[in-house]
């Protein structure tokens, strides 16, 4: 059993539509009185990666409704970076 947690890492990809900084002010709130109130919130930024349906290149995207950077055309499936997940957690 643990006793506490020390600290979380999330990751959260460009495209989840999560806001880091909103993420970092609600996570003292949401943690206090549980095992992780005072836990150190460590945040990694997941690029948004999609694969163009027309021409098959592999882009980095900063929102879902860019066309594609090499061939202009939208339709731009996304491949990574739509994603919010606990990645780690330190605990005693």
């Amino acid at each position: 059993d643990y006793s506490r947690v020390n600290r979380v890492t999330l990751e959260i990809g460009r495209l989840s539509c999560v806001v880091p900084e909103s993420m970092e002010m609600c996570f003292d709130a949401v943690t206090r009185g549980t095992m992780a109130e005072g836990a150190e919130l460590r945040i990694e930024m997941i690029p948004g990666v999609a694969e163009c349906r027309e021409c098959g290149a592999v882009v980095e995207i900063e929102d879902r409704i860019t066309p594609c950077p090499e061939c202009g055309k939208f339709g731009l499936r996304v491949k990574a970076g739509d994603v919010l997940r606990i990645k780690e957690m330190e605990v005693d």
